[in-house]
């Protein structure tokens, strides 16, 4: 198959995907579904006001191209790699998935490009309030790995 081709068709695949999925599966949560995340989270987990879990990880990238391989890659990865930032719910509903850009080596590289902390930072996240021990606060929260600030 030809390049154009491929690409024709990868774009009319990826474009039925989004016709027939979009509206149920991409997009951000409502104040409805964290409702529901909440309560689950604080109940099997104890954890109330959870959102769900963030972290970044490496997609190897093997057909980089060579005068790229410098700004893709760190020490500890073996080859050039792409920065995949997602963000997955208790029943593995990824919310949010963001690739880092260029020379994005580190979790904190992307997260301050995410669109999570744009969308928190201009107020258009999601608004769901909640208590814990008898405190009122006005977001939930992103369980991460300790690399992240404390702001989400």
């Amino acid at each position: 198959m030809a390049e154009k081709t491929t690409r024709d068709s990868l774009e009319h695949f990826c474009r039925g995907i989004i016709d027939v999925y979009g509206a149920r599966y991409l997009r951000t949560p409502t104040w409805d579904d964290l409702q529901k995340i909440y309560e689950v989270h604080n109940a099997e987990h104890g954890l109330p006001g959870m959102i769900g879990s963030i972290d970044c990880m490496h997609w190897r990238w093997n057909n980089c191209p060579t005068a790229w391989r410098g700004q893709h890659t760190r020490g500890d990865q073996k080859g050039p790699t792409i920065i995949l930032q997602a963000v997955a719910s208790q029943d593995l509903w990824v919310w949010s998935a963001y690739f880092g850009v260029v020379g994005s080596c580190n979790d904190i590289n992307v997260f301050e490009q995410s669109p999570l902390l744009e969308e928190w930072i201009s107020g258009k996240a999601p608004k769901a309030s909640f208590y814990a021990n008898g405190n009122y606060y006005p977001h939930g929260y992103y369980l991460s790995d300790g690399i992240y600030p404390s702001i989400l």
